[in-house]
């Protein structure tokens, strides 16, 4: 089995453990960022083994660089939706947003 055989490469910025809707950048941000272990890792996500773990984070050591790009990419683009999302929220944040008011005012009346 090659170290590929793990991954689905769907686009260049989309890379997935294989049987699974987990991103690599799910699993690597986990282990680089959040300092947890592979065994930490594979029990936060039911869907994934502990060996899926472990080659995610060797195919990381193996092709460092192009990995990095990868999250450096995944990571800009999360931050940006964020801002856009914080901007210009959903409807039903509005909704939710005007209910805490209300059941604030509610409380401040009693």
């Amino acid at each position: 089995m090659q170290l590929e055989d793990y991954f689905n490469f769907l686009t260049p910025n989309d890379i997935r453990l294989k049987g699974t809707r987990v991103g690599i950048e799910t699993v690597l941000y986990d282990f680089i960022h959040r300092c947890q272990t592979p065994e930490e890792i594979a029990q936060s996500y039911p869907s994934i083994t502990l060996e899926q773990v472990y080659a995610t984070i060797l195919y990381y050591l193996h092709k460092k660089e192009e990995v990095s790009e990868y999250i450096a990419d995944w990571l800009d683009h999360h931050h940006k939706m964020v801002e856009e999302q914080r901007r210009n929220p959903p409807s039903f944040v509005y909704k939710l947003r005007k209910l805490r008011a209300e059941r604030e005012a509610a409380k401040s009346k009693e």
